[in-house]
C-alpha cells in the first residue's frame, strides 16, 4: 500500500495518494503500536503528504508529533529523528517567513 501510495504521489494523484498514506498509518497503528518505527515512518510521510497539498498547518502539526515520539523511541541522535527534526525546522522557518 506505501508503494502504491508513493506512485500516486509521483502521478501529482494527491487524493489518491493521501488515503492510502493514511490507511498506512492507521493499519501500521492498529498492528504495531504508536510507537513503532514503521508507524513513525508512515506518519511522516503523511505529513509530507500533507504539505504537498499546501495543507502547511496539518502537516506541521503531524510532523511535530512524529518528532516528538520519533525522539522518544529512537532517540534523538538517530537518523529518523534528526531528518524529521531536520524538516520540521525548515518547515517552521518557512511558516514564520510567511507570517503564519
Amino acid at each position: 500500500m506505501a508503494n502504491l501510495a508513493s506512485i500516486f504521489w509521483s502521478q501529482r494523484l494527491l487524493k489518491e495518494a493521501e488515503d492510502l498514506e493514511v490507511r498506512v498509518m492507521e493499519t501500521r497503528k492498529r498492528v504495531l503500536g504508536d510507537k513503532h518505527p514503521d508507524t513513525l515512518g508512515a506518519m511522516h510521510n503523511l505529513a509530507f503528504m500533507l504539505k504537498s497539498q499546501s495543507r502547511d498547518q496539518d502537516a506541521l502539526i503531524l510532523l511535530r508529533t512524529c518528532v516528538r515520539m520519533r525522539t522518544q523511541v529512537l532517540g534523538g541522535q538517530h537518523p529518523d529523528t534528526e531528518s524529521s527534526l531536520e524538516t520540521l525546522t525548515e518547515w517552521e522557518m518557512e511558516n514564520v517567513e510567511l507570517g503564519h
